[in-house]
């Protein structure tokens, strides 16, 4: 079931999030008006996110680390790159 629905009001994204009574996680399901090209490795759309209880302390590992690869202070989340390319998504467990 559809348990959170967000995006601009010109509707030209929407991110859906999915759950069931089975299971704590959520799938966030993302679309964008006008899209026909395929995703080329999801087109860094295809991840998966990971909760964090101290924000902070783990946006101070990542960056010691250097595998931040992109960060939206707009939306309060970061992501970070793993050997494969693939981006993963770090946000804080309180949102």
């Amino acid at each position: 079931r559809v348990v959170h629905e967000m995006g601009p009001e010109d509707g030209s994204w929407s991110n859906n999030y999915l759950a069931n009574d089975e299971t704590p996680f959520e799938i966030e399901l993302t679309w964008n008006r006008g899209r026909t090209e395929p995703y080329e490795n999801g087109g860094k759309d295809t991840h998966i996110a990971f909760t964090v209880p101290d924000f902070d302390a783990a946006h101070k590992l990542h960056e010691e680390m250097g595998c931040i690869c992109f960060e939206n202070e707009k939306m309060g989340i970061y992501f970070i790159i793993d050997p494969d390319n693939y981006w993963l998504e770090i946000l804080p467990a309180n949102r």
